[in-house]
C-alpha cells in the first residue's frame, strides 16, 4: 500500500495574527451591517474561532468594534502621512493617491470606519470623532509646513471648519465611488483636490 501523505498541521496564529483576523472579519461585517445587526457569536463562528476567545482579546461588542475604527484610523493616517519638503499641493496629490488605493484595496475596513458615526454607543462615536481630528490635524499641518503655501486665510477656526467640511465631501464621494465608479480614480483624485483647494482659498 502506497504510504499515506502527511497531514499537514496548522500554524497557531499568534495573539497579534489573530486579533487582525478577527478585525478584518468585524471590518467587513460591521461594513455591510448596522452596529446593532452585527453579533459577536457571527464574527466567531466565519474566524473559526469561540466566542470566548473573542471576548478575550475583546471584552464587549463595543470594544471590539472601537478597535476596528481605530485600526482602520491608523492605517489611513500612516498611508497618508505628510511627506517634509514637499510642497502642500503636492502633498494633496500624493496624500489622495495613497488614500484612494487604501479605498480601493480596503473598502470594507473604510465602509466599517465611517459606520461608526452612526453608531449609537458613544465611546464608538468618541474613537471615529478623535480620527477625524487626526485627519484634519495632518492636513492643517501639512498645511503650516509649506514654505510658500497657497493664499489662504489665517484664520485658523475658519480653516479647521473648511476641513472638516472637505473630509465629509470627501467620504460621500468615495463612497460613491464605490457604488457608481463612473470617474477613474485620476479623476477622482482631482475633484478632491480641488476641492480642497477652493475651501481652504475661499474661508475668508
Amino acid at each position: 500500500m502506497a504510504a499515506r501523505p502527511p497531514e499537514r498541521t496548522r500554524r497557531r496564529l499568534s495573539t497579534e495574527e489573530r486579533k487582525e483576523q478577527l478585525l478584518s472579519v468585524g471590518a467587513r461585517l460591521f461594513a455591510q451591517h448596522p452596529y446593532d445587526d452585527v453579533w459577536i457569536e457571527r464574527v466567531a463562528g466565519i474566524a473559526g474561532v469561540s466566542r470566548g476567545l473573542l471576548y478575550h482579546y475583546f471584552p464587549t461588542k463595543r470594544d471590539f468594534f472601537a478597535a476596528v475604527v481605530h485600526r482602520e484610523s491608523e492605517r489611513m493616517l500612516r498611508l497618508t502621512a505628510a511627506v517634509p519638503g514637499l510642497p502642500f499641493r503636492e502633498q494633496i496629490t500624493t496624500g489622495l493617491d495613497a488614500f484612494l488605493g487604501y479605498v480601493e484595496e480596503h473598502a470594507s475596513g473604510f465602509r466599517a470606519f465611517h459606520r461608526a458615526e452612526a453608531a449609537g454607543d458613544p465611546t464608538v462615536r468618541a474613537v471615529y470623532r478623535e480620527a477625524l481630528a487626526a485627519q484634519e490635524r495632518q492636513i492643517l499641518d501639512a498645511l503650516a509646513a509649506d514654505p510658500s503655501p497657497p493664499d489662504v486665510s489665517e484664520d485658523l477656526p475658519a480653516l479647521r471648519l473648511a476641513v472638516r467640511g472637505w473630509l465629509s465631501f470627501m467620504v460621500a464621494v468615495c463612497l460613491e465611488w464605490f457604488e457608481e465608479p463612473a470617474l477613474t480614480r485620476e479623476q477622482v483624485r482631482e475633484l478632491c483636490a480641488r476641492a480642497l483647494l477652493g475651501a481652504l482659498t475661499h474661508t475668508d
